[in-house]
């Protein structure tokens, strides 16, 4: 794949995200590369961000790449408001109040606060902490989308032409988060994953359930997991041509799907790939991204009411640009019909 290939989809993200002018949080306000990205991102119009942290060393560090009029908030200030936000989300779980007014000085729960409270539209974190801190955040004041129980990941791998139509862009899901979903966990992996999709990609999904067979070509608990994985979501999508169990090469290769699954509303044209296990997804990419030489956006995490991104803690400045991008994505537009109808 050559370079311009894999940065049409990179070009697509930016143009859609500088329309949509989302205002995005970023708690880690302190670090020198979220410094550059917001530089970048406000200079070039992509969303409009807002830092958190010590306000003077942010100041200073904004100051040092020219991004002045970036705005900055220090997490110590107007505690006992974003408090009573989390206390009301969190006194169910047994919460104090006293931890309630500690977790709101943390800049990652902070961040997750204003995007609950509606002051933001996503939040991009993840450089500096763990992805568990970050999703912590994020299931305490953001919490699943209507009808998902299950928050998840996919990876937009773009992929040089093997269809004849020209480089694309698949989903492989799920890639980064969820080791051994049951059933009804697979099904809310597609059900998010095809959400997503429409929004980041802007196209309609075309699901396949990944295994070892095909359409009863062998026997076994997988097996039978992903079939049961396929009935679900079809009960809660059934707009969206989707099948399983498939192998990978019936999900994607024409004339292989002609031979294994004739009649398929997918196979051979599949553009979301739903992973049996973490194991399977987390090699599926990795696989693809070193021998097809596929440029793998993300992992995003997907199912949650407002985007809260996760960011690796290598990440570079135009990593982050490209997660704000995506963010910005999931924020844009209208209620998917589909949320609504399967909560």
């Amino acid at each position: 794949m050559t370079h311009d290939e894999g940065s049409q989809f990179q070009r697509s993200i930016r143009t859609r995200a500088q329309r949509a002018g989302r205002t995005l949080v970023f708690p880690e306000g302190d670090d020198p590369r979220t410094w550059a990205a917001a530089a970048e991102l406000h200079r070039e119009g992509l969303v409009r961000p807002v830092l958190l942290g010590p306000v003077h060393v942010v100041r200073k560090g904004l100051a040092s790449v020219g991004a002045d009029a970036v705005p900055v908030l220090d997490p110590g200030d107007q505690v006992e408001t974003y408090a009573a936000t989390l206390l009301e989300a969190r006194a169910h779980k047994g919460m104090t109040p006293e931890q309630a007014r500690a977790g709101a000085r943390d800049p990652l729960v902070r961040g997750a606060l204003m995007l609950r409270r509606g002051e933001v539209d996503g939040s991009v974190a993840g450089a500096a902490h763990s992805t568990a801190d970050v999703m912590r955040a994020a299931f305490w004041c953001v919490g699943p989308a209507p009808g998902i129980r299950t928050v998840s990941s996919s990876f937009y791998m773009v992929v040089p032409d093997f269809r004849g139509e020209g480089s694309e862009v698949l989903t492989y899901t799920d890639g980064a988060v969820v080791p051994s979903p049951d059933a009804e966990q697979l099904a809310d992996i597609a059900v998010a994953a095809a959400r997503a999709r429409r929004k980041v990609v802007g196209d309609e999904p075309r699901v396949a359930f990944l295994s070892y067979a095909t359409r009863g070509s062998a026997e076994g608990p997988s097996v039978d997991r992903v079939r049961a994985a396929l009935e679900l979501f079809r009960r809660r999508m059934p707009e969206v041509p989707a099948d399983g169990e498939l192998q990978v090469d019936a999900a994607l290769i024409l004339d292989v799907a002609a031979r294994k699954a004739p009649g398929s509303p997918v196979a051979g044209h599949a553009n979301v790939l739903v992973f049996p296990d973490l194991d399977a997804g987390n090699i599926g990419y990795k696989l693809t991204q070193r021998l097809a030489r596929a440029a793998a956006v993300g992992p995003i995490v997907q199912g949650l009411r407002r985007p809260c991104n996760d960011l690796s803690r290598g990440a570079t400045a135009t990593d982050i640009v490209e997660v704000a991008c995506i963010t910005a994505l999931l924020a844009e537009g209208p209620p998917d019909p589909s949320a609504e109808a399967s909560a």
